[in-house]
Formats: C-alpha cells, sequence, structure tokens
C-alpha cells in the first residue's frame, strides 16, 4: 500500500485532518494496519489514541486508554499558573493523568518542581513515561494516591493544581470519543461535584499559607464548584475564560 493509497482510507474513515495526521506521525503503515486504523476513527477513536500522542501546550504526551487525552481547554489552567508564579514554586497536582498539566508548567517555570498525584496504575505509568521523555524527572515525582485521603502527603506547596473528573453521570453531552477515556477520570457523583467537595475539604492541608488552588471545571459550573470552596473557607481570587469564553478555571486561596 502507497502512502496515498493510506491517506486516501483514512480520509474516508475520518477525515482529511485525521489522515494527515497519522500518516505524518506513523512511519510504519503496512495495509492491515492502516485498516485497523480506518476501522477505529470509523468507530471514533480519538485520533491521540490511535498513535497514542497528543501536543498539549508545546509538548508531546503518550497518552493510552488508561488516561484522558491533554485538551487544549486545560492549557488555561497551565497558562493561569504559569502567570502568577514567576519562580521556583512547589507543585501539587492532584489527579495528574498523563501528567500533562505538571509537566506543562514546570518546563515553562524557573525552577518550578512539584509531585503528580493519580489513584490509576495505569495513569501513573503513563504520566512517569512522559516525564520520563520530557527529562523532568529531577523535577518531578510521580505517586499513587487520592485527593479524598487528608492524609496525602504532609508536605505544602506554593500551588495546587486539578483537572478532576466534573461529568455528571448520565450526561447525553457527551461524544463518542469520550467512550475511550476511562470513566474515573470524567464522571463524577453528585452532578459531577463530588471531586471538587473532596478537594474543598482536604486541599488545604497541602496547602501554604498565601497558596493558590487552580481548577479546571466544567461549562456552567462556576456558581457551584464556588459555593462548595466557599464553604470550606476558601476565598475566591478569580477565574478565567478558554478561548471559547466559557469560565473554565477558577482560582482559590485560603
Amino acid at each position: 500500500m502507497t502512502i496515498n493509497q493510506a491517506f486516501d482510507l483514512l480520509k474516508d474513515a475520518g477525515g482529511i485532518r485525521a489522515a494527515r495526521i497519522i500518516t505524518d506521525n506513523v512511519k510504519y503503515l503496512p495495509w492491515w494496519r492502516v485498516k485497523i486504523f480506518a476501522y477505529k476513527l470509523r468507530h471514533g477513536m480519538p485520533i491521540a489514541k490511535i498513535i497514542h500522542q497528543k501536543w498539549f501546550y508545546g509538548l508531546p504526551f503518550y497518552t493510552n486508554s488508561k488516561t484522558l487525552d491533554p485538551r487544549p481547554d486545560t492549557e488555561t489552567l497551565v497558562a493561569a499558573v504559569i502567570t502568577d508564579n514567576p519562580q521556583k514554586p512547589r507543585i501539587l497536582d492532584l489527579g495528574t493523568g498523563t501528567g500533562c498539566i505538571i509537566a506543562a508548567i514546570i518546563k515553562n517555570i524557573y525552577g518550578a518542581s512539584g509531585i503528580g498525584v493519580d489513584y490509576s496504575y495505569g495513569a501513573l505509568r503513563v504520566a512517569r513515561r512522559n516525564i520520563k521523555t520530557l527529562n523532568l524527572t529531577e523535577r518531578i515525582k510521580i505517586i499513587r494516591g487520592s485527593f479524598a485521603n487528608k492524609k496525602l502527603t504532609t508536605e505544602k506547596f506554593d500551588v495546587i493544581v486539578s483537572n478532576p473528573p466534573y461529568i455528571a453521570y448520565g450526561d447525553t453531552r457527551m461524544n463518542d470519543g469520550a467512550m475511550h477515556d476511562p470513566k474515573c477520570a470524567l464522571y463524577a457523583k453528585n452532578n459531577g461535584l463530588s471531586a471538587y467537595e473532596q478537594i474543598a475539604i482536604n486541599a488545604k492541608n497541602w496547602l501554604k499559607p498565601n497558596g493558590r488552588i487552580y481548577l479546571e471545571i466544567g461549562a456552567g459550573q462556576k456558581t457551584s464548584v464556588k459555593k462548595i470552596f466557599s464553604s470550606n473557607g476558601w476565598k475566591f481570587v478569580r477565574d478565567e475564560k478558554d478561548l471559547s469564553g466559557i469560565v473554565r478555571v477558577l482560582i482559590f486561596t485560603i
């Protein structure tokens, strides 16, 4: 199969963009592999899950079925942290997944270091692989743990950052691509708010005085999440909108 034949088959299955990304990034494309890729595209598998790579904040990240693919909306979260913390913050990333958030932050702040936490063994393997590939093993440690555990760490950090699961069970707005993501990284109880409730209760144990927590939220969740954090003694600092004009990040301090 020629590269043009592979491109045409992939284009028919998933469009020109998908065909271009796959043919540009996958070197070995025998006919049988192209047909597998085409089948996956027809069944809604995201391109990143097919080629196991997604760019985020100018950096390449390995991804698979054990993690969410890094998403452009989450770059708003990273940008907010970088803007507020010019040098040497100590960062805690709750629910690190691929490690893309903490890696992008630490790559862009002089002297920054931190810890990425996830409960999923599969996600931990992915995060450690990415941290190693990006030459950040001296600056980022990946550990297993849960933000539901107030004894997660005895260390206190300058910055806490999190993109927790925030989709309500039964939300019919989810696209086919979400079928290939781990459910534990997408969905949360209490109409998508239970992770924020756990973080609001426990994260004060891990933040330095005058430190800040940066949270990604779902569309329309600002009022609910602000109420959860305010009722647990947090002070609202500001919000940040993504490129679509949707409030995507909330920032609090204690």
